[in-house]
């Protein structure tokens, strides 16, 4: 895995699932994060070859549970990101997915409460010498590239700090994302303060941070020297942002990601809420399109939401043609 001149779908829960991934590398992400999986969950899976829609899944056992699911085509570009705060049970999560995936990325920004009261996230943060044990763990007992994602500390001064103890590790990059825990997406980003880390380090470092259209990337580039660049809500509203072509228009995007999920059987409950958060952009759930997406219960009503009944059925009927020749 390469991280010079990189264009990066950044993690986003419930939102960086296989389809989002594949729609974002078609329009043009070179490294695809997948969302958060905490690694309790991960360890309770079995990982199961999914020969009906061709994809590699992670089930949690005794159930029809889907943690993760990733496929071939994405092999080469896809980063597990994993939510820990013990660097045994780490490596027991990443030994599991290492082999079907381009990077394991850890956690080390989110601040949900979720996260940082089970000592994950950004909660590491306070931590370096547990930073430093999960790190190193995983540096020397797997293969696959090792990175992690942080979030500003109160002081520059304080990040680089980290930062460079991070890199000591023999991380393959570090992801920053412009703001302090306590901040939120109102807030405007501080690339001044991760162009500190950059010229502070000489691994790659991934910026973050208020990436909202295509120029931006470049804007970013150039104010903080970062190797590549990571897009969340720029490419959740419109993926197309990766895009040096013309933007998509957003209703055909999303139309898209439908299609996506449809052959890639999401799970609906993640699918509904991506398209929420899209049209909650742009428009209001108030409308009969968002009423109608409440309202669905699997992924054939979105399809009739979207007029794809058509579509959803050609995929049906391929499925079931190929599991008879099997």
């Amino acid at each position: 895995m390469e991280y010079e001149n990189k264009l990066v779908l950044a993690p986003m829960v419930r939102v960086g699932t296989l389809p989002f991934r594949l729609l974002a590398a078609d329009y043009g992400a070179d490294i695809t994060y997948a969302e958060e999986i905490i690694d309790h969950k991960i360890i309770k899976c079995e990982r199961i070859v999914n020969d009906y829609i061709r994809s590699t899944d992670f089930v949690e056992k005794g159930t029809d549970n889907v943690v993760f699911r990733t496929c071939n085509e994405e092999k080469a570009r896809v980063v597990f990101q994993m939510g820990t705060s013990d660097a045994v049970r780490a490596l027991k999560a990443a030994q599991l997915v290492c082999k079907d995936v381009a990077a394991v990325d850890i956690n080390m920004g989110c601040p949900k409460s979720f996260s940082v009261s089970g000592g994950m996230g950004a909660a590491l943060l306070t931590k370096p010498d547990l930073i430093h044990d999960i790190l190193t763990t995983l540096r020397r007992n797997i293969d696959t590239p090792v990175t992690c994602k942080i979030r500003l500390l109160k002081s520059s001064q304080d990040t680089v700090e980290l930062a460079r103890r991070i890199e000591k590790t023999g991380v393959s990059a570090l992801a920053v994302h412009g703001r302090q825990v306590a901040e939120r997406p109102r807030d405007p980003a501080k690339w001044n303060e991760i162009a500190d880390v950059v010229s502070a380090l000489t691994i790659p470092v991934i910026a973050n941070g208020d990436v909202f259209e295509y120029d931006d990337i470049q804007r970013i580039k150039v104010a903080t020297g970062a190797s590549s660049v990571m897009v969340a809500r720029g490419a959740l509203w419109n993926v197309s942002i990766f895009s040096p072509n013309v933007k998509a228009h957003w209703e055909d995007v999303k139309k898209e990601y439908v299609r996506k999920s449809i052959l890639w059987d999401n799970d609906v409950k993640s699918t509904k809420h991506t398209l929420k958060e899209m049209i909650m952009h742009y428009s209001c759930l108030e409308f009969p399109e968002g009423k109608a997406i409440i309202k669905s219960q699997n992924l054939v009503d979105l399809a009739k939401v979207y007029g794809d009944e058509e579509y959803y059925e050609s995929v049906r009927a391929n499925r079931i043609a190929l599991d008879r020749h099997a």
